[in-house]
């Protein structure tokens, strides 16, 4: 197996991904949409990346990627060490054991006609982790893990809530005892209180397991709370990266800007200035000779359309792809 040098000064990554690329054929284009463009990033052991931008910005069919659901156009990447788009057959097998996901609905990634305990224990049954007589105790312990009594292993997803769906999904992803879980959107179809729940037990898991997240959102309060770091993807590229304080805190690509207006402020009375951006980001996939950002961009200049901004570091460890980064302020929230 080709396993990858660390980089000269730094600790190997968990995960590294890159210039990752996947297009896609729509009907009536001529040529296929880049749905993720030369995404590069890395993420430690223990941590957590949390990816962010709106719908269309690419961020689940990286997640998709990542997990091996899709196959990349383009781009490499290394996981604990190892050529992870290499892997094939039993050595993929083995291997991904260590790479589970929670995916957005649990309504959906529940089978609805197979019994709790069977879809939780069916990761072990594959993988071959637990001897037959051992199957129902060790069950019984992931659901507790996550809350649940195990009395509930005999039963049908439907007699669930979504948050108790969403912890069952979360035990079965835990089963095979991974070091990193991919979390989609994982709090996105649930109301406000269960969805701290679930957070809150995402981040005592982390603590407890030693798990590294990569955590794709569009929920920026909660990217604030579970997040070590931040990637923003805009049209499948990523145009700002850096400590999650430093992104939410002051931001330094104007699109990142505009996503923060956006978030509603605290207290009574307040509401968001937020930073209008016209237009949609659709079409912008299309090689157009400058920053994709640009006809949207509130402080864009004239050759702005005609260069594209490489991603590069502008303060220490915090990167952005733009030519003017942290000029465009986020107003002031107005209230009382």
């Amino acid at each position: 197996m080709t396993r990858a040098p660390a980089p000269a000064g730094a600790e190997r990554a968990l995960l590294e991904a890159r210039g990752l690329r996947k297009a896609y054929r729509s009907r009536g284009t001529r040529k296929p949409l880049a749905a993720v463009d030369g995404v590069t990033f890395r993420l430690e052991a223990g941590k957590t990346l949390a990816l962010v931008g709106e719908s269309g910005s690419g961020k689940t069919t990286v997640g998709r990627l990542l997990a091996r659901l899709e196959t990349a156009d383009a781009g490499s990447v290394w996981f604990d060490g190892l050529d992870w788009l290499a892997l094939g057959g039993e050595a993929l097998r083995r291997k991904r054991r260590d790479v589970q996901v929670v995916f957005q609905d649990p309504q959906t990634s529940l089978n609805p006609r197979m019994r709790v305990g069977d879809q939780v224990a069916e990761p072990l049954r594959v993988q071959r982790l637990v001897p037959r007589r051992e199957l129902s105790a060790r069950v019984a312990g992931l659901l507790e893990e996550v809350g649940l009594d195990p009395s509930v292993a005999s039963r049908f997803p439907s007699e669930f809530s979504g948050g108790q769906r969403q912890r069952i999904a979360i035990a079965r992803a835990l089963a095979t005892r991974p070091r990193l879980l991919i979390c989609d959107e994982p709090v996105s179809a649930l109301d406000a209180s269960i969805g701290a729940q679930i957070v809150n037990l995402l981040l005592d898991l982390q603590q407890d397991l030693s798990l590294a997240y990569l955590f794709i959102s569009h929920d920026l309060p909660i990217v604030s709370r579970v997040a070590d770091r931040v990637a923003v993807l805009y049209l499948g590229k990523i145009v700002e990266e850096g400590p999650t304080e430093a992104v939410i805190g002051r931001p330094l690509h104007p699109y990142t800007a505009a996503l923060l207006s956006s978030v509603p402020g605290e207290g009574p009375g307040k509401a968001p200035s937020r930073i209008a951006l016209p237009g949609e980001p659709a079409g912008g996939w299309e090689e157009s000779g400058g920053c994709a950002f640009a006809p949207r961009c509130p402080i864009a200049r004239p050759h702005c359309r005609e260069e594209t901004p490489p991603l590069a570091e502008v303060l220490p460890g915090a990167s952005a792809a733009c030519f003017y980064p942290g000029e465009l302020r986020i107003p002031a929230v107005s209230g009382p």
